[in-house]
């Protein structure tokens, strides 16, 4: 089982940036078994994939809408996980949601486990 919790989030100017993190707290396995991702869901649109890390940090995936912008990065021995996000846009308004995978494929094709989420507001 994996427990998660996100902070950071909060409102922002545009251009501006934000520092995500997400703690975990894991039980049976280490937290550097578990490749990690962040999501966010936007008002009146689906959930969709932001960035993701692998168990040692060493691979990471971005969608294109965010790619050059956002950095995902890890610290095991804290079990947590960043999502810095710069020059933030309208666009990345959303409630951000930490997930991880026990698998042992990366990317994953799936996340078991999910955070409550975090607000990020994007505002001129």
């Amino acid at each position: 089982q994996v427990h998660l919790v996100e902070s950071g989030g909060g409102s922002v100017q545009i251009g501006g940036s934000l520092r995500l993190s997400c703690t975990a707290s894991t039980s049976g396995r280490m937290f550097a078994a578990y490749s990690m991702g962040w999501f966010r869901t936007a008002p009146g649109k689906e959930r969709e994939f932001v960035a993701s890390i692998s168990w040692t940090g060493d691979s990471t995936r971005y969608a294109d809408s965010v790619k050059g912008r956002f950095a995902i990065s890890r610290d095991n021995a804290k079990n947590t996980v960043y999502l810095q996000m710069n020059i933030l846009i309208s666009e990345d308004t959303a409630v951000y949601y930490c997930a991880a995978d026990g698998g042992t494929r990366f990317p994953p094709d799936d996340f078991g486990f999910w955070g409550r989420g975090t607000q990020v507001t994007v505002s001129s």
